[in-house]
């Protein structure tokens, strides 16, 4: 995202606004469907001096966020997209993983179309990129092959960590499935990545 000038109050404003309410950078970027560069931008920069905005593209989610049918369509795409991977590499599945908040009801979706384990990860409690836990109220991983399902990759970093979550926990995890991929990869920490849309920037 790069907010053109009279853009660009509204989303400090917004931001700024969820900063007040005790949200750390991670959790304003999630809400926002930025990247943390780019909230890290917005709430530190200095209004006086011409600092370019990093590079992002927004994905918005309301139109399909307000609708339980809807998410479920989307996941069914996806629950297509993981049983073609599997297939290829000839594995079998035994656990979804959602990554919070976003994540958790694609990855729902999936592990009831797939009749799998759902296990969900709380990455980025703070804004330190080495804190994340795997929620207890859902399944476990250790021993497990696990598909790994978030709504954007953008820089990686998030997704990065919940694979080192899952290793250290015992799991093996064999996919990263996500419903917009902003980067160019298709694998991430040696996992492969699928993606229903790639959307980045081209210049």
């Amino acid at each position: 995202m790069q907010p053109e000038n009279n853009g660009t109050d509204k989303w400090l404003s917004m931001a700024m606004e969820l900063k007040a309410k005790g949200l750390t950078v991670s959790e304003i970027a999630q809400e926002l469907n930025v990247s943390v560069a780019t909230v890290d931008w917005l709430v530190t920069r200095q209004l006086e001096v011409e600092t370019p905005p990093p590079p992002d593209v927004k994905i918005g989610w309301r139109s399909i966020g307000v609708r339980g049918r809807r998410i479920q369509l989307i996941s069914e795409v996806l629950v297509d997209i993981v049983i073609e991977e599997m297939e290829k590499m000839e594995q079998e599945l035994d656990a979804v993983c959602g990554v919070a908040i976003n994540g958790i009801p694609f990855a729902t979706c999936l592990s009831s179309s797939l009749d799998t384990d759902l296990v969900v990860v709380r990455p980025h409690i703070g804004d330190h990129h080495d804190v994340g836990i795997l929620s207890s109220n859902f399944a476990s991983v250790a021993g497990k092959k696990v598909v790994v399902v978030d709504d954007v990759i953008g820089t990686g970093t998030t997704m990065s960590q919940v694979l080192g979550l899952l290793r250290e926990a015992g799991a093996n995890p064999i996919l990263a499935v996500v419903v917009t991929n902003k980067t160019s990869r298709d694998s991430t920490e040696g996992v492969p990545l699928r993606a229903r849309v790639r959307a980045r920037t081209v210049l």
